[in-house]
């Protein structure tokens, strides 16, 4: 005989009997949750990606300039051609460049955040690296733009020091210079660095905030000078943040666009070819063969990165 009064609600309602099978086969409702988000990601990312690398297999007839459907690597073959190869190697180079001197530079302000900082001034730290990603990427840029311009603060500066002639000699060299700073190597590497410099301080600065201290004061007991204790103790360490932060650095230096179509000289990089080639000259197979470049040597990169052991600590 029931003990439920007349008219209370039921237990065992359609809810509750979900509710329990989920309880007793929570892999069930973890496949539930993450069904939706896997398959957007499979289809509009991952799908992207396949239907990218298709086309990069693909050529353009050279007579009628329609795209012939059949798989070849002609198009590969098109991206070792001198003048497609000068703008991988020269996109290479210049994120390569970013990527060590924003490591260089990133890593004692990293490490005086880590070791020295302490209330108001870690909270100013945070406050002074994180605030310029608040602003526009456009504003950005196009500030960077007037600094290094002819009638900027720079070249202001240059001139009431005595400086413009070293100024113009570095800008006649054809390597790194131009017109001006605005249109240059020397420019776009700038603007770059600043960019990105703050996706290399952060990760730096959260791993050396993880070594401990004493086995720095331990190094010193031991004997061992500070570019000992730097060499086997915080470098190793602080290894994870390095290359957290040079992964964002190098990747995102290899695909940018604005940047070097705005403050770069009349030479292509990786992200203005592809706009070149599926925008303009209409060479959808090329376009994203030089799509798949960055990609790979991302893959490459970070292949190599966990052979050496430098994601264990991540």
């Amino acid at each position: 005989m029931s003990l439920a009064a007349p008219g209370a609600p039921t237990r065992d309602g359609p809810l509750r009997r979900l509710s329990d099978l989920f309880m007793r086969r929570p892999r069930l409702f973890l496949a539930l949750l993450l069904t939706p988000p896997l398959l957007w990601l499979g289809v509009a990312y991952l799908g992207s990606l396949a239907a990218l690398l298709a086309q990069s297999f693909f050529s353009i007839d050279e007579f009628s300039g329609l795209i012939v459907r059949e798989f070849t690597l002609k198009t590969y073959g098109e991206l070792l051609q001198p003048a497609n190869f000068d703008i991988i190697v020269r996109t290479v180079v210049m994120a390569a460049l970013v990527t060590l001197f924003g490591g260089v530079i990133a890593f004692p302000i990293a490490y005086f955040a880590a070791r020295y900082a302490r209330g108001r001034v870690k909270a100013l730290f945070y406050l002074l690296i994180m605030l310029p990603l608040w602003s526009s990427y456009l504003v950005r840029v196009y500030a960077w733009k007037l600094i290094l311009a002819k009638e900027g603060v720079i070249t202001y500066i240059a001139d009431h020091t005595g400086t413009r002639g070293l100024l113009d000699a570095w800008l006649s060299l054809p390597v790194v210079g131009g017109p001006s700073l605005s249109i240059s190597y020397t420019g776009t590497f700038l603007v770059f660095l600043y960019l990105w410099l703050p996706f290399m301080i952060l990760p730096i600065q959260a791993s050396l905030e993880r070594v401990p201290r004493s086995l720095i004061e331990a190094a010193g007991d031991l004997g061992a000078d500070a570019r000992k204790t730097f060499s086997t103790v915080i470098f190793p360490l602080a290894l994870p943040g390095i290359v957290a932060g040079s992964i964002f650095t190098f990747a995102l230096t290899l695909g940018d666009y604005i940047t070097p179509q705005i403050v770069g000289s009349s030479t292509l990089f990786l992200g203005q070819a592809v706009y070149t080639q599926q925008g303009v000259a209409g060479n959808i197979p090329l376009a994203a063969a030089f799509s798949v470049v960055p990609i790979v040597i991302m893959g490459i990169y970070l292949t190599v990165a966990k052979r050496m052991g430098a994601f264990d600590a991540l």
